[in-house]
């Protein structure tokens, strides 16, 4: 009897593993499984513009909210239409790419581990960990001092996409700090800095016309903020307040929406914020009057607060390439993808997300 046998290197086989790879990736990335989707009411926008067009840019509007005072009564109307005014931002993409080696003949031969299929694992991995990194350094701003980050200090983005420092209305400091160098070890996360965080975003156009107005997403018909912090902080703001980190865990399970992704792992809920925390949140030592304290930025997120753009469709997202060398002996594995990410960023001002800097010690 005959037996189909689909070998390495055939078309079949690399459209099978792009897929799995694209699946597993994004099964992995912490971002992807939260906060990425298709259309405004997601804290991450994925553009789709670039999947089937050609091109390496999206530019994206923001139409602002009509301010001039209405006619009244028989008063005359023409010639009082008040023009539609837009912001543009726009995001570029890049191919990047990453090979792994599955060894020589004799390698293979001494080995029981399947080395084809853990290289396709260690790429799903890595890719993961990269695009998580990447919206990270892009939402903070700042590559600051991660040891664990792919990339090393003093990159400056991908694809030409600047990396952003948060203007001045879109950065608060925990405890009674007002600046980066007038933090002290006292101004730490805390319930109050989150209640402050929520207070500030909600008046943050109230107070300032040009500012515009940073919008919750809609889970289930009710508005929702995500605050996501790092692990140190997440000690802090528990330790803090005991009694109210145990309302926060409870108004988390009776949410409404709680079955929607922006809840999938979160620590609690706040009035109408869901808490998150993850150990890649940027960090800074250079904090202080003396120029030497850590610190973390948490991101407090609504609605496009960043977009990520694709070069191609699902499907085949992440390419699979493998190849022989060395007259047949090595066999190489390489994926690509082509990919651009960028805060969203309008008439100079951050859109959707507003950092907040808090002392942060390491806990021993």
């Amino acid at each position: 009897m005959t037996q189909t046998v689909i070998n390495p290197g055939d078309i079949k086989a690399i459209k099978k593993w792009s897929a799995d790879l694209a699946r597993d990736t994004n099964a992995q990335s912490y971002f992807s499984q939260r906060f990425v989707g298709k259309g405004k009411n997601n804290i991450i926008q994925q553009k789709t513009e670039l999947e089937a067009d050609a091109g390496d840019t999206i530019q994206f509007d923001l139409s602002v909210q009509l301010r001039g005072a209405p006619t009244v009564g028989d008063d005359r109307l023409k010639g009082k239409e008040e023009n539609q005014r837009f912001y543009s931002d726009q995001v570029v993409i890049d191919q990047m790419r990453k090979a792994v080696s599955s060894g020589g003949k004799m390698t293979r031969k001494r080995t029981i581990i399947d080395l084809r299929t853990n290289a396709k694992e260690l790429l799903s991995e890595y890719w993961a960990k990269y695009f998580d990194e990447l919206l990270f350094i892009y939402l903070s701003g700042a590559r600051g001092i991660n040891q664990d980050f792919i990339q090393p200090q003093g990159w400056t983005g991908h694809a030409g996409n600047a990396i952003q420092a948060p203007d001045a209305a879109h950065v608060i400091y925990a405890g009674s700090a007002t600046s980066k160098a007038t933090i002290t070890s006292s101004d730490k996360m805390s319930r109050t800095f989150l209640e402050r965080a929520q207070t500030y975003v909600r008046m943050m156009r109230a107070t300032d016309p040009e500012n515009t107005r940073m919008k919750p997403v809609t889970v289930d018909g009710e508005p929702r903020y995500v605050a996501l912090m790092s692990p140190q902080d997440e000690f802090n703001l528990r330790t803090s307040d005991t009694t109210g980190w145990v309302e926060m865990n409870k108004a988390l399970i009776t949410a409404a929406g709680k079955n929607s992704p922006i809840f999938k792992g979160g620590l609690g809920m706040l009035a109408n914020t869901v808490l998150h925390s993850h150990e890649s949140v940027v960090r800074f030592s250079d904090y202080g009057v003396g120029v030497n304290l850590p610190a973390t930025r948490s991101l407090f997120m609504g609605r496009q607060a960043a977009v990520v753009a694709y070069g191609t469709g699902p499907g085949s997202r992440y390419q699979w390439i493998e190849e022989k060398d060395d007259y047949g002996n090595l066999t190489n594995a390489a994926s690509g993808v082509i990919v651009g990410v960028k805060k969203a960023r309008f008439n100079g001002k951050d859109f959707g997300v507003v950092a907040l800097d808090a002392y942060s010690a390491p806990v021993n």
